[in-house]
């Protein structure tokens, strides 16, 4: 899970490393990769709390000993593509025999963490009292 902070001095974005203890589960068992799970607020204090469902975590933030970077990953392969005589068909080159160069571009700096370790507390609206 990443978390956009801002950016840097650089103009490179920061990111925070989210850790949770336990397991996040939904459901119906779907799988939560790339999906919204909570909403992520910060106290006067700078208190960290993560809003799921009807619970409530507080955390804590930290800086991390060494810092981490998202990069990405491009891949340029020089692949040519060759035609027969009558011009209908490509053939792909072997990749092997034709070279490829890779980068990487940093994406976003990650120097700090959110630890919320402490168990789920369900946030309970106000009942009315009987009359």
């Amino acid at each position: 899970m990443q978390l956009m902070m801002g950016r840097g001095p650089g103009g490179t974005e920061e990111w925070f490393l989210l850790e949770m203890q336990g397991d996040l589960e939904s459901r119906n068992r779907d799988h939560l990769e790339g999906k919204f799970i909570g909403d992520l607020h910060f106290t006067h204090q700078g208190v960290p709390i993560m809003i799921i469902g009807h619970h409530i975590l507080y955390g804590k933030e930290m800086e991390l000993e060494a810092p981490f970077l998202a990069v990405t990953k491009h891949v340029e392969s020089e692949n040519m593509l060759t035609g027969t005589d009558d011009g209908d068909e490509l053939m792909d080159l072997e990749t092997s025999s034709s070279p490829s160069s890779t980068s990487y571009t940093v994406t976003a700096v990650i120097k700090k963490k959110l630890i919320f370790k402490s168990r789920p507390k369900p946030i309970i609206a106000n009942v009315p009292k009987k009359i």
